[in-house]
């Protein structure tokens, strides 16, 4: 459930090159049904009340971003203070970056009409590990415009992420190894292999952060959105989060209702606690595989355009092929089947890529390998950013709830699951195999839940064919969310779908944000169209993509 996209009319502005998943508990941690109300007393509650004070009367002093950032001189940035650990208010506390770009009150169908201001909009992309500084920049996007004349476009590091006490579990110059293996049922030796490494990357979190790794949590993440609101100076907050975004949104929602005055949900992360996040992971990855057979079948379709094969089962036996070849000999000597396979599972992400992915394969079958290379190849100028956002990643997903520590579990799952659903399986047990070792304690999830009148009306919105978010995680939001309202895109799969190209979904975001409006209680939007079948202008590299995800 890592970060999701922003889309253009014509396809989508990744704003962050991430992508992306689950075992215990913390004393003064609420987790059982009614825990919201009895947390009120928790020491973790009244420290969130202390520093979101403090936050208040410091607000948030904005001037140019840094040059690290490689941020345009419109935007504007600050930090505030939270909290390392809210039990203890008064302890250490750490910055997290922010990014705003004021309303622009510009009516963008009506020069002669200025638009009143309603607030901030803050934005989470996802992850964990994602960041949503370059949030702001969509306002000069024209499906956002209407929505930057009203708000302050607001973009955050959360904790641990890019500035804002940044979390490492190893060398970067080392996160990195290509060519890669990617077996699709791995032999005993080479389980026994990334059992090991699980065990070194858990043990370097340890002694990379010591005793603060305990805190990288998402119910740290709802206090420290709620310390910014404060520092913003907005007495309810208004949130968008995306994927993972959608988890600690709603944990916010449950611990903070009457603090909350809009809240979007885009591509939801299922929030039941028995789900979190092991159970999470596999359904993500039984979901995959029907992704992957939705990229399979449009190939296919166009055929006279790749040559890839004219059924499914043609274009996976290309797709093997080169993955065989890569196996023998690595393209580029970077690239080999771990590398293909990150590239492809971006196309479960984003259908934008079908083309670039496809183009690719095909342009390497006919003895051409650079599109590939350039696609699926590492970029080691990338390293630090992607090593931080795997650590941020791995931290949260491992701390809040309880794992399977016995690998005969997840061996036993796996191994099941993969028979019929080989494509992101076992890829994905080794992102989060670290968690079955993880050294700090774990948490009890919070049972997200609100009753009626307790929340404003929320809007949830979801794409039927969503891997990384399967659907039945946006029903079971909505089932918990008191007078939360889904808006489906039918027979569609791409992973963050506000703002993008389908203007029925774009029309229930407006009306909500912009006037409150919303459907009784469900919605629905005809799919966006598919790509189109063209080469490319360039080829797009592959951001890293696992769950929240």
């Amino acid at each position: 459930m890592r970060a999701p996209a922003l889309y253009t009319a014509a396809g989508s502005l990744l704003l962050t090159a991430l992508a992306a998943a689950p075992a215990g508990s913390t004393p003064g941690t609420p987790g059982a049904p009614g825990a919201a109300k009895s947390s009120r007393a928790a020491p973790e509650t009244r420290g969130t009340a202390v520093a979101a004070a403090r936050a208040r009367a410091a607000g948030i002093t904005f001037g140019a971003c840094p040059d690290a950032e490689d941020l345009p001189g419109s935007m504007r940035c600050g930090t505030v203070s939270v909290p390392l650990d809210y039990a203890h208010p008064d302890g250490k506390l750490i910055k997290l970056t922010v990014s705003r770009a004021p309303a622009t009150h510009k009516d963008p169908h009506n020069s002669k009409h200025r638009v009143p201001r309603q607030g901030a909009l803050v934005y989470n992309p996802g992850g964990p590990g994602g960041s949503g500084m370059y949030f702001p920049l969509v306002g000069m996007i024209p499906e956002w415009k209407r929505v930057a004349a009203a708000y302050d476009l607001v973009g955050y590091a959360p904790r641990g992420v890019d500035r804002s006490a940044p979390l490492s579990c190893k060398d970067p110059k080392h996160f990195f190894k290509a060519p890669s293996q990617a077996p699709t049922y791995p032999s005993e030796s080479y389980k026994k292999e990334r059992v090991a490494q699980a065990r070194a990357y858990a043990r370097g979190c340890a002694e990379r952060a010591g005793s603060a790794l305990r805190h990288y949590t998402s119910l740290n993440n709802a206090r420290d959105l709620d310390v910014l609101r404060a520092a913003l100076g907005e007495p309810r907050l208004t949130f968008m989060g995306a994927s993972y975004g959608t988890y600690f949104g709603a944990l916010y929602a449950t611990l903070f209702p009457s603090h909350v005055r809009r809240m979007v949900f885009d591509s939801a992360v299922n929030p039941d606690p028995e789900q979190v996040w092991y159970r999470n992971n596999l359904d993500q990855s039984a979901a995959f595989e029907g992704r992957w057979a939705d990229f399979r079948e449009w190939a296919a379709r166009h055929d006279d355009v790749y040559g890839l094969g004219s059924t499914a089962e043609q274009v996976l036996r290309s797709y093997e092929k080169v993955r065989a070849e890569l196996a023998a000999k690595p393209a580029g000597g970077t690239v080999g089947p771990g590398q293909l396979q990150g590239a492809f599972l971006t196309a479960g992400y984003y259908d934008d890529y079908w083309p670039h992915r496809a183009q690719a394969l095909s342009a390497y079958l006919k003895g051409d390998p650079k599109p590939l290379i350039e696609q699926a190849g590492p970029h080691p100028e990338a390293a630090k950013e992607a090593e931080n956002s795997n650590a941020v990643y791995t931290a949260v997903e491992c701390n809040d709830a309880a794992w399977p520590t016995d690998w005969k579990v997840w061996d036993r799952d796996n191994t099941r699951l993969a028979r019929v659903a080989p494509f992101e399986t076992w890829d994905n047990v080794w992102t989060n195999l670290p968690c079955a070792y993880w050294p700090a304690p774990r948490q009890e999830p919070l049972d997200v839940r609100t009753g009626p009148g307790e929340l404003p009306a929320t809007l949830i919105l979801a794409a039927e064919r969503d891997a990384a978010t399967p659907y039945d995680g946006a029903l079971e939001m909505h089932r918990r969310l008191s007078g939360s309202v889904l808006v489906t895109e039918r027979d569609s799969g791409t992973h963050g779908i506000a703002g993008g190209p389908n203007a029925c979904v774009n029309g229930y975001l407006d009306a909500y944000l912009l006037d409150g409006r919303l459907p009784v209680r469900h919605a629905a939007c005809a799919a966006h169209p598919e790509p189109e079948p063209k080469q490319p202008d360039r080829s797009r590299g592959a951001p890293a993509a696992h769950p929240a995800r």
